[in-house]
């Protein structure tokens, strides 16, 4: 039985992270920034934001979600975000009745509007359920953002603005698109914060 170095495990991890990070730093910077504008934007039109993703990426978005309908930061108003995700009578009933491919685009065609912005959570870009929410988006006039990995896989080009974790890892990924989130929602609670209250 071989023993785990769990101290160098630990350090090679935040090492790698701290190293995908700086990565990101130096690359997302500019398109992240464009999506916290959309989100303002957004905001300001009295639209809504709607999140989806699966697995890790489905608690991303709870997470994310909740941190504008509450607060980050700072006291404000509350900001209309909706976790597609949150409710699991929906999503099981949609996938046991149209497939689990339909789940999130049921739930678009149900609450989405124009002039909302759709935030799609992917590792991987290649979930049929996501790649069927954008194309739903698309119909109804929804802007979307993609929170992806290094490929994008095939939801990048289907998206407004395609933002690419430059990495394979899983992990690395989810972590990064998680911190991503807390920079926008960071950019956006201060805003708000500040007095420009949404219409």
């Amino acid at each position: 039985m071989t023993t785990v170095d769990a101290v160098g495990t630990v350090r090679a991890q935040l090492e790698d992270l701290s190293q995908t990070a700086i990565r990101c730093a130096d690359t997302l910077a500019e398109p992240v920034g464009q999506y916290s504008r959309l989100v303002i934007d957004t905001f300001e039109r009295n639209g809504r934001l709607l999140f989806c993703g699966n697995g890790g990426s489905a608690a991303t978005v709870e997470h994310i979600a909740t941190e504008y309908v509450i607060r980050f930061k700072r006291q404000r108003e509350p900001l209309p975000a909706i976790a597609l995700t949150a409710g699991s009578a929906q999503l099981t009933a949609a996938a046991n009745d149209f497939g689990y491919e339909s789940v999130f685009m049921r739930a678009i065609g149900a609450f989405g509007r124009s002039g909302d912005l759709l935030v799609l959570h992917s590792t991987s870009g290649d979930s049929a359920n996501l790649l069927a929410a954008a194309g739903e988006a698309a119909s109804l006039r929804i802007a979307t953002v993609a929170l992806l990995g290094e490929s994008g896989g095939r939801l990048a080009p289907l998206v407004d603005l395609p933002i690419q974790v430059p990495s394979t890892d899983t992990a690395r990924i989810q972590e990064i698109h998680l911190a991503i989130e807390h920079s926008v929602a960071d950019i956006v609670d201060a805003h708000f914060a500040a007095g420009a209250e949404p219409k």
